[in-house]
């Protein structure tokens, strides 16, 4: 992971043990964690001289200190570079640098190893800040020399020596390239010594970095430090669909990763019947499609689909049993018989064990209340209410269960006078009308009930009655 994730601004990273030495390279590109640092040497044991350094992205070394001077892991040295000088940062000391060495380098002689020249001054380091700032310009411009030239390269890195120089540019190339001219057009525009190395398009991700499709770094560039070589045959035999643009990574090449688990499907595949040899039927040949190593399951098919049933998923001991009967000279009347039955997973009901309701528990809370047609009258009636309660009228103010009669019938909704009803003459006979103006005067009735109340009639009649001193026969007559 590049210094620009963890900056915390002002070009200098936040959290670095570093000290902010490693905005000029990469910081954790193929680090080592030592598992040996607080283990002590036996007595009379001098620590292993050689060190690995670590230069801009993956570049390593490893140098001899001949000194025997205390290093720690990070410190910033200087070191022979074979002509000049050249800065690095200390990755791996001690008992682990052993360890690397046997690893990386085989026939590595320490005798032959350069020499560490001590601890990198103030200056030496703002040298080489100074020299890690002219690489992005440096690289735009060998590119456009290398178009101009019409040479058929692609130029993908530079690094400056720590004390300018030298600069190394790294390059990709189908074949080989006559770069002699671009060499001397570089030596006149850089004003120092070029040198031209050719790396392949996995050396090329794992110096620049990058994103894999798994969504993590580029393991040649975080870990991964030996590149072996990756053929189709892996994507097979792992069921892999051959598309090219899913297995190939960064590069343009195989994915790194599909080595990874190929040695364990090898080993599970041994347990598979081959699927070269066909399954013969009195329905017809069937051919292995699919082999799904994980379920056990091996998937077959007739030929032309004769059968009709599609694919066929079968057990690699059906399988072999099938073969078996081959091999004596009979044939099966149809795959379908030795089909596996997959039973599905039946999934345990819904308990409500701790106090959990029904997943819509709560739409009822968001749901927006209906509001009706009519906001006109119902504003109407709210200011009729309010004006006859400021009126004073008794019966605005009621209580509505008391129009209600008996049974819950509305009452008449106009008040029935006191005043007694006039007097008519005689019904004519014949007359059957059943008109309500023929109709009697109904009775009054009480708040308490529908019976009639006799003394409120009384007391009306004799109140509305004049004063005759004649008595009944005046009004007789």
């Amino acid at each position: 992971m590049g210094c620009t994730s963890c900056g915390s601004g002002g070009g200098t990273p936040g959290g670095c043990k570093n000290n902010g030495t490693c905005s000029s390279g990469g910081c954790s590109k193929l680090e080592v964690y030592d598992w040996l640092a607080n283990m002590e040497q036996p007595n009379g044991q001098s620590p292993y001289d050689i060190v690995e350094v670590r230069f801009k992205n993956s570049r390593k070394g490893f140098y001899r200190n001949t000194k025997n001077t205390s290093y720690q892991v990070g410190d910033v040295i200087m070191v022979d570079g074979g002509p000049g000088k050249d800065i690095g940062v200390i990755s791996v000391i001690g008992e682990l640098a052993r360890i690397q060495v046997r690893k990386k380098a085989p026939g590595f002689k320490p005798i032959e190893a350069k020499k560490i020249l001590g601890i990198a001054e103030q200056e030496d380091i703002d040298r080489w800040i100074q020299a890690r700032t002219l690489e992005k310009e440096a690289i735009y411009k060998a590119r456009t020399m290398a178009v101009n030239l019409k040479l058929e390269m692609k130029i993908s890195d530079v690094e400056y020596q720590g004390d300018l120089s030298k600069a190394v540019f790294y390059y990709t190339a189908e074949g080989r390239v006559d770069f002699r001219e671009l060499i001397k057009d570089m030596a006149n525009v850089f004003k120092t010594r070029i040198e031209m190395r050719q790396i392949g398009a996995r050396q090329e991700a794992a110096r620049l970095g990058g994103i894999g499709s798994c969504g993590r770094e580029l393991c040649c560039s975080t870990w991964l430090t030996d590149f072996r070589s990756v053929s189709t045959s892996a994507a097979r035999y792992q069921q892999l669909s051959l598309n090219p643009q899913k297995l190939a990574g960064q590069c343009g090449k195989l994915k790194c990763c599909l080595n990874y688990e190929l040695d364990m499907y090898l080993d599970a595949i041994k347990a598979f019947p081959k699927g070269e040899t066909k399954l013969r039927t009195e329905k017809g040949s069937a051919i292995h499609i699919k082999t799904d190593v994980f379920k056990q399951q091996m998937w077959y098919a007739y030929e032309g689909d004769a059968g009709g049933s599609g694919l066929i998923a079968m057990h690699p001991d059906r399988v072999r049993e099938v073969l078996r009967m081959n091999k004596d000279g009979k044939n099966p009347a149809d795959l379908n018989e030795y089909k596996e039955v997959v039973l599905a997973a039946r999934e345990p009901d819904y308990e409500n064990v701790v106090g959990q309701d029904s997943v819509d528990r709560f739409e009822h809370i968001f749901k927006k209340k209906v509001k009706g047609g009519n906001k006109s009258n119902n504003r109407n009636n709210r200011k009729s209410t309010s004006g006859d309660r400021k009126s004073g009228n008794p019966q605005a103010n009621a209580n509505p269960n008391q129009a209600k009669g008996e049974g819950g019938a509305p009452a008449n909704k106009k008040p029935q006078s006191s005043r007694p009803p006039r007097k008519q003459g005689p019904k004519p006979a014949g007359d059957n009308s059943t008109s309500p103006k023929a109709e009697g005067p109904k009775p009054n009735t009480s708040e308490s009930g529908n019976k009639p109340n006799p003394n409120r009639r009384r007391n009306n009649n004799r109140r509305n009655k004049p004063n005759n001193p004649g008595g009944d026969d005046a009004d007789k007559k």
